[in-house]
């Protein structure tokens, strides 16, 4: 009986073992060295679609897992990123005085070239917030046959204009700035002037779906109305009552919406 009853808890612990998420922490050679990222890997046998979250301007990864959760309930595998040097809490080498949104999309291509011949993921699609839904636009249009589908919350393609409103009478840029109480370095804002957002996502074919709050104080809906209407197959959702970020039935929502269309066009 023992024998027996040991046998059973043996068999139980093996499936609910075979049948968990699987959560590991990883570090990927990066632009300011290493980056550290969340990689969740659904129930189930692989090869799995992978999602790639990108946070916004002085986040973390942390602001992802929610998302990344629920994504992985409906069988898809997530990496949750830290940008280098972009935010406060992130885990990645480089400080903020070192990041710019180049500096981010050499970030997100080399965890993209990281992953795309890895046999446990059948194609990457990617999902950024703020300045993270920035860069995922730029590199989703330098990467067009690789990215599957893009997923972009109230995109920061304003930090294009913020930046040039930092600019000196002559054109050049002091040695820091402070945005939103953080401090950035010059490169920053050269590196957003350089070219024209609008210039670039037109090139990404892909489904995009795009979700924006009416009453964002900071990223203007009107940018994501340009957008849409940039992207060749776009879709802009507007979120009734929403600032910089959705919270409540609204957050419920965007994530319901956001996982039906990975469903359609992420999945195999």
């Amino acid at each position: 009986m023992k024998r027996c009853l040991i046998l059973l808890l043996t068999a139980l612990m093996l499936f609910s073992m075979a049948h968990a998420e699987e959560v590991s922490d990883m570090y990927i050679d990066a632009s300011l060295g290493k980056l550290y990222g969340v990689l969740n890997l659904p129930e189930g046998e692989g090869p799995f679609p992978l999602i790639i979250l990108s946070h916004g301007f002085g986040g973390s990864h942390a602001g992802s897992l929610g998302y990344a959760a629920r994504f992985a309930e409906n069988g898809f595998a997530t990496f949750c990123l830290d940008f280098c040097g972009g935010g406060l809490g992130s885990k990645s080498d480089g400080t903020m005085r070192e990041m710019t949104v180049l500096t981010e999309a050499e970030d997100l291509t080399a965890v993209i070239r990281h992953f795309e011949t890895d046999a446990r993921f059948s194609g990457i699609s990617l999902w950024g917030q703020s300045q993270g839904g920035f860069v995922s636009s730029y590199v989703a249009a330098q990467m067009p046959d690789t990215i599957r589908c893009l997923v972009i919350e109230f995109p920061a393609y304003v930090l294009q204009d913020d930046a040039k409103a930092r600019a000196q009478a002559d054109g050049s840029f002091t040695e820091t700035s402070n945005v939103m109480g953080m401090t950035i370095g010059r490169r920053y804002n050269e590196d957003a002037v350089s070219f024209d957002i609008y210039e670039v996502i037109g090139a990404y074919a892909g489904p995009a779906l795009i979700l924006h709050g009416d009453r964002d104080a900071i990223v203007p809906l009107r940018y994501s109305e340009r957008a849409a209407e940039t992207f060749p197959d776009a879709e802009l959702v507007v979120m009734p009552g929403q600032n910089h970020g959705f919270f409540g039935a609204a957050l419920k929502e965007a994530m319901e919406r956001e996982t039906d269309f990975f469903l359609e066009h992420a999945a195999d």
